[in-house]
């Protein structure tokens, strides 16, 4: 299994910044890729961002220039700092690790979410 601690989140005003960081630890598996995904009220969970471990990074659309991820591998962290933030950016946030085992299998794991909420 896999335990994650999440922090950040909260209340912002449009045009705000808020920061996300998530710990990933886990004696079973490899982590590979790391990332956040979120999921409005009524809609489909969809992805942010997401890092592997040879750092090569992966945003959707809606949030280039605006967020930025990060990790640190060592650490098995990732972090999200979101600038810029619009009441469209409103969700629950997951971080998710995709991981490998020793037979090579792979799996993904989430978090528990937080919540960001972008509204005057």
């Amino acid at each position: 299994q896999v335990q994650f601690v999440e922090s950040g989140g909260g209340l912002v005003q449009p045009g705000g910044s808020l920061s996300l960081s998530c710990a990933a630890s886990t004696t079973s598996f490899n982590v590979y890729i790391m990332g956040w995904y979120r999921q409005a009220p009524g809609e489909q969970r969809e992805l942010v961002a997401t890092i592997s471990t040879l750092g090569s990074i992966n945003y959707a659309d809606s949030v280039k220039a605006r967020f930025t991820i990060s990790r640190d591998s060592a650490k098995n962290t990732v972090y999200l700092q979101m600038n810029s933030l619009k009441p469209e950016d409103t969700a629950v946030y997951y971080c998710n690790a995709d991981v490998q085992n020793a037979n090579g299998r792979t799996f993904r794991f989430w978090g528990q979410g937080t919540q960001v909420t972008v509204s005057s």
